[in-house]
C-alpha cells in the first residue's frame, strides 16, 4: 500500500529543524540569550530565517535537553539559572565524571593516552582571551576545552555514562559562559589542566579524581560568587 504524504517525513524539513536546533542550542550554551527570556516564535523565525514548524520542533528538543522550558500561557522560555541548580549540576557532574575518569585510567590504552595528550596540547596552545588586558572571548578555546574534558573520560567504556556526562557538561557550560569575563581575571587554568592530565596518564587515579573535583568546584565557586548572576543571595 502506498504511503500518504502525511506519513512520510520530509527530508528537507527534518534537516532544517536539525539546523535550527543546532544554531539555537549553540546560542543558548554560549549565553547569547538571557536565562528566563521568552522565546517568541515570530522573533526566532526572523532571526534564524526559519518557519514556525522547524522552530517548534527544535524548541521541543531543547526542552528535552533541559535548556528550554515550556510554560503555560507563556510558550517557550530559556531555562532560568539559580545557585541551587548550579550546585546540583556540579555535584552530579563530579559523581559521574569521577567514575568515568577512574574507569578510563583503569582501562588505560595507548589510544586514550595519545588522544588526551593531544587534546591537552591543543588546549594549552589556545589563549582563553584574545586580549591579555581584558576579556575578549576566543571562539577556539571553548571547543578545545570541551575536547580535553571529553578525552579525560573517553576510555570509560560506557556510552551511557559518557552521554550523561555530556548532558551535564552542557548545563555547566551555560553557567560558565555567563560568568566567563569574571572568571578570566580570577583563574589560571593551564596548570590545573596540566596536573590533571599528568596524574591521569601516570595512573594516579585518586589524585586525578581529587584534581578533577577541585577543578570543577573551583569554577562553581567563581560562578556562584558572581554578583551579576546571583547578587548576594548565593552565599
Amino acid at each position: 500500500m502506498a504511503r500518504t504524504a502525511a506519513t512520510v517525513p520530509m527530508p528537507g524539513a527534518a534537516t532544517r529543524a536539525t539546523s535550527v536546533y543546532d544554531q539555537l542550542r549553540a546560542d543558548l550554551l554560549a549565553g547569547g540569550i538571557e536565562p528566563g527570556a521568552k522565546l517568541a516564535i515570530e522573533a526566532l523565525a526572523e532571526h534564524y530565517a526559519a518557519s514556525a514548524t522547524p522552530l517548534r520542533e527544535a524548541l521541543n528538543r531543547l526542552v528535552s535537553d533541559g535548556l528550554v522550558e515550556r510554560r503555560e500561557q507563556r510558550g517557550f522560555v530559556v531555562a532560568p539559572i539559580s545557585a541551587a541548580d548550579l550546585a546540583e549540576i556540579t555535584r552530579t557532574r563530579c559523581w559521574l565524571e569521577e567514575i568515568a575518569l577512574r574507569e578510563s585510567i583503569a582501562a588505560h590504552t595507548t589510544a586514550w593516552e595519545e588522544a588526551l595528550v593531544l587534546a591537552h596540547h591543543r588546549l594549552a596552545r589556545t589563549p582563553r582571551s584574545l586580549s591579555e588586558a581584558r576579556f575578549e572571548d576566543n571562539p577556539e578555546w571553548e571547543p578545545r576545552h570541551r575536547e580535553f574534558h571529553r578525552a579525560l573520560i573517553a576510555g570509560c567504556g560506557s556510552r551511557w555514562l559518557l552521554g550523561f556526562c555530556e548532558q551535564l557538561a552542557d548545563q555547566y557550560q551555560r553557567y560558565r559562559r555567563l560568568s566567563a569575563p569574571r572568571a578570566f581575571h580570577k583563574r589560571g587554568v593551564k596548570s590545573e589542566h596540566q596536573q590533571l592530565m599528568q596524574a591521569a596518564i601516570e595512573g594516579r587515579a585518586d589524585e586525578a579524581v581529587a584534581l578533577l573535583r577541585a577543578h570543577v568546584q573551583r569554577t562553581e565557586k567563581i560562578i556562584r560568587d558572581d554578583p551579576k548572576l546571583f547578587g548576594d543571595s548565593a552565599g
